[in-house]
């Protein structure tokens, strides 16, 4: 396939990163990424029709995190043709994936694929080894059938309801810093919506849970320690103890 293959995604914990890159490695062409996690304002961008862009987001409540949409937006396709990827934590993906379609339909895009994908969950301990080399081989068959079918017209019916779920306005939890913070600022850097002040304590309402920081803390001071937190997890943990399978849309 001589074209660029295009990757755009949003992704605090690299789920959709590691997840959107599987399916991109595996398709001929000259590669390229965009990361949106960090970039308050991507840089506008005019794909033509013999590009391919696979836009990948997390699952936050059953839509696309608001951020990541405002994000996208900066992308335009000529009909270009794309697919698309969302992840989420084992609960399941309600409407985000027909909102990822509806939007690259907008801003002029062909969505000739889709994928719904497991990852690990922010919150308790959720499918913590996925994405695994199982679920990227998986990845592998999906991408090389989605472009053996490019030039296909059929209609995909990707699931979901309009008008969507509603969504969420903020995060319900806001990390903690320890004594073990050696202010090196990583937290302030790879926060996706700077919701972490200077100090590398304070959390603004800007915050969205994503637990990029406890995640990239390299002396574990970001943490959720709290008996309120952890009696949600153990809960949440138990009710989403079921292995739940990717789902692919041709």
């Amino acid at each position: 396939m001589n074209t660029t293959i295009t990757s755009i995604y949003f992704s605090p914990t690299e789920n959709t990163k590691r997840s959107v890159e599987s399916i991109a490695e595996v398709i001929e062409g000259n590669k390229e990424q965009i990361d949106i996690t960090v970039d308050l304002e991507p840089k506008e961008r005019l794909f033509s029709d013999k590009d391919l862009v696979i836009f990948g987001a997390p699952v936050y409540a059953g839509r696309i995190p608001s951020v990541s949409k405002e994000r996208f937006m900066k992308f335009k396709g000529s009909k270009t043709p794309c697919l698309i990827v969302v992840t989420y934590g084992n609960r399941h993906y309600d409407d985000a994936l027909l909102e990822l379609s509806d939007l690259a339909e907008e801003l002029g895009f062909v969505v000739k694929g889709a994928a719904a994908l497991i990852g690990r969950h922010t919150y308790g301990e959720i499918q913590t080894n996925r994405p695994s080399e199982e679920d990227f081989l998986e990845n592998h068959r999906f991408a090389t059938r989605a472009i053996a079918e490019l030039m296909n017209n059929k209609e995909l019916k990707i699931p979901g309801n309009q008008p969507y779920k509603d969504g969420i306005s903020g995060g319900r939890f806001h990390p903690l810093t320890s004594d073990s913070c050696i202010e090196c600022g990583i937290c302030v850097k790879e926060c996706p919506v700077q919701a972490i002040d200077k100090d590398f304590r304070t959390i603004n309402g800007n915050c969205i849970s994503c637990f990029s920081c406890i995640r990239k803390c390299p002396k574990n001071a970001k943490n959720m320690d709290t008996e309120e937190y952890q009696s949600f997890a153990k809960e949440f943990s138990k009710e989403l103890n079921k292995r739940r399978e990717n789902e692919y849309f041709f």
